[in-house]
């Protein structure tokens, strides 16, 4: 697997994953569990940060201390992209929230666009773009080139999702082969439909408790 793919491995998130998976999992659960991964994401997509010092003042005395340099930005895909973005907004709470509009159609699996809240010239230096399920990868695809469009490059974007395939990650890279990828976990098949095989389900659904009954 590429370098630029990183896979997270600790048994708190392997458990909170399995969690997610089950279909006992209720709406609140999920969306828990998609909170606390975010966490733990968003934690570990941060470590090389650049940082810049200042000079503070405690009760007791001067110190130097330190603050993230860039400016951070958060583009959650909707819907389901939004579970994540309360979790990354928890680490960085100034950070500005760009949604953009992005669904799947049904028959071609084609990814279509029809919101997006990015203003005309990008006031951040780095962005996380979020989105829970890369299955085709078509969708991350999607927001990608809309926001590379938008003028960040691909090296200033980090693609932080829960759960992946293995196939939608080589399609993501293949057409930018120097992204930055944090997930979960990923699976190796996906079924005739596109959904990741065993996966999670829909997540906008379960997260929003929208899941049609069988």
């Amino acid at each position: 697997m590429s370098t630029n793919i990183h896979v997270l491995s600790h048994p708190l998130v392997s458990a909170r994953l399995s969690k997610l998976r089950q279909t006992s999992t209720s709406s609140k659960e999920f969306r828990e569990g998609i909170h606390d991964l975010g966490i733990m994401l968003g934690y570990e997509a941060s470590r090389d940060l650049e940082q810049e010092s200042f000079q503070g003042q405690t009760p007791v005395s001067s110190f130097t201390g330190t603050a993230v340099k860039p400016r951070i930005g958060l583009t959650p895909i909707l819907r389901a992209g939004l579970g994540l973005t309360n979790a990354l907004l928890t680490l960085f709470p100034e950070a500005p929230v760009y949604h953009l509009g992005i669904y799947r159609e049904k028959i071609s699996l084609n990814p279509v666009e029809y919101y997006s809240k990015l203003p005309a010239q990008p006031p951040i230096d780095l962005c996380y773009l979020l989105d829970p399920l890369i299955a085709t990868g078509g969708t991350a695809i999607a927001a990608l080139n809309m926001i590379t469009d938008w003028g960040i490059p691909v090296s200033k974007i980090k693609l932080l999702c829960v759960l992946a395939s293995e196939d939608g990650l080589a399609h993501v890279q293949k057409e930018f082969p120097g992204i930055e990828i944090w997930v979960a976990g990923v699976d190796s098949h996906l079924t005739g439909d596109g959904l990741i095989l065993p996966g999670l389900g829909d997540t906008g659904d379960r997260l929003y408790g929208t899941v049609k009954e069988l």
